[in-house]
């Protein structure tokens, strides 16, 4: 069966914030606890489900080393929603979100959603406030989830709250919108790329 439609996300933040961990809690409930670095662009699907619509979610997980960002750029120009992570125990990677949005702002289309995700908040040193994460994310105008990626906190909820602003931005004038009914579904992936095809 085709997907009904196909939402293309990414993932960006500085190297070691946890966006793959993230991914693949999200994806496949599990959890990726090695050190290895994302090398360029990986890729990982969810299908979901919306009042009888098959969704697809694509999600574009990149690294977040400088010199993979011409790699990254490309990906930028047809998003349909980012999640801009930082890791909660490193201020400095919080002070880059700042640069990462730039990013999204010179690379990306305009009408992009975007979520802001602090992640490692089950972590024992915090060093980026809950306060510091929700003033960014209300001077962008944009959702604020606290994560973490070892217990499954909030991890379905930030993505899910990008899928659901993507497809409330993508509806038709005179298809009705029912938010509580998204939900996630444990079901093979989507075997057509029909659905996928960028317009």
């Amino acid at each position: 069966m085709a997907c009904d439609l196909c939402i293309k996300s990414m993932m960006i933040g500085d190297s070691g914030v946890g966006k793959t961990a993230l991914v693949v809690k999200f994806v496949e409930d599990g959890f990726k606890n090695d050190k290895t670095t994302t090398i360029g662009v990986d890729y990982k699907d969810k299908i979901l489900w919306m009042r009888g619509k098959k969704v697809k979610l694509q999600i574009w997980d990149t690294a977040g080393q400088e010199r993979f960002q011409t790699i990254t750029q490309q990906y930028y120009r047809s998003a349909m929603g980012i999640l801009m992570v930082y890791d909660m125990t490193d201020e400095a990677s919080f002070r880059n979100i700042v640069r990462w949005n730039e990013q999204i702002s010179k690379h990306g289309d305009k009408d992009v959603q975007r979520v802001l995700v602090g992640n490692k908040a089950d972590a024992e040193k915090i060093v980026v406030t809950r306060e510091q994460g929700q003033a960014l994310a209300e001077e962008y105008g944009i959702p604020f989830f606290e994560t973490s990626a070892w217990f499954g906190d909030n991890v379905n909820e930030a993505f899910l709250k990008l899928a659901e602003m993507v497809i409330k931005q993508r509806r038709r004038e005179d298809e009705p919108y029912y938010p509580d009914t998204l939900r996630l579904r444990k079901d093979e992936p989507c075997k057509s790329r029909a659905c996928c095809v960028r317009e």
